[in-house]
């Protein structure tokens, strides 16, 4: 699926300037507390937080996330969206709540794998 189809799936805006269309998800992951990003993500993913602050786009740099979406319409701070710009991290935002965005992924098929770069 790629970030269009994500977004149409979670009625969902992708946020200015962050767009990448060469993205594919296959995988999403959601979760508030990055440590448990960080434990468990083991493949590339859509992470689906609401969790609003910088330490969200430094833990996708790490961990090779390149979108993330933020649920229950929170939106990304200036310095969160020009980050994720210098780092390539496609940002989302969507007015569902976690467990609904999640669950409409997994009924759009977003069920295993991770987020891979088409070329």
């Amino acid at each position: 699926m790629n970030i269009n189809d994500i977004r149409q799936a979670i009625e969902a805006e992708i946020v200015e300037g962050t767009e990448d269309s060469g993205i594919e998800i296959l995988s999403a992951c959601g979760a508030d507390l990055m440590s448990d990003v960080m434990a468990f993500v083991k493949d590339q993913v859509l992470l689906l937080t609401g969790l609003i602050n910088v330490q969200v786009i430094r833990t996708a740099m790490l961990m090779d996330i390149q979108a993330v979406c933020f649920v229950r319409g929170k939106s990304p701070s200036p310095e969160m969206i020009s980050l994720a710009k210098e780092n390539g991290i496609v940002l989302l935002r969507t007015k569902l709540p976690m467990f609904l965005a999640c669950g409409k992924l997994y009924e759009a098929g977003v069920r295993q794998g991770g987020v891979r770069k088409i070329d």
